[in-house]
């Protein structure tokens, strides 16, 4: 198998949308109050669900993640366009090189990003 992608619901669909099209630009797909972006293979979709009411809860049960070569600045450059910052980049293991950095959305989804994962 293969992973294709995320879809996150949400009872204010919109608010998403113009949030995260400061930070990534114009979705990339758009269909019945659904849309999104692709990230290499994959794809963060967002659109309205019937059992999804207010804020997340719990956003760090389920957090979504892109690769940047320089996390550092792409942190810099999310930021400057209106990302809420939950944690600043940060070293996740001692003597590590690898970057993390932590974000919110208006529904309290946590998204990250962090430097390329060698598997």
């Amino acid at each position: 198998m293969k992973m294709s992608g995320v879809l996150i619901g949400s009872e204010k669909p919109e608010a998403l949308k113009d949030y995260y099209v400061k930070l990534f630009g114009k979705p990339q797909w758009e269909m019945s109050g659904y849309f999104g972006w692709r990230f290499g293979d994959g794809t963060v979709m967002f659109g309205p669900h019937d059992q999804v009411k207010g804020r997340n809860s719990e956003p760090g049960r389920v957090i979504w993640n892109l690769e940047a070569a320089d996390v550092p600045a792409e942190f810099a450059r999310l930021k400057k366009a209106g990302a809420t910052v939950v944690r600043e980049p940060y070293h996740p293991g001692e003597g590590s090189d690898e970057w993390i950095a932590t974000f919110a959305d208006p529904d309290g989804n946590y998204f990250q990003i962090g430097s390329p994962m060698e598997m």
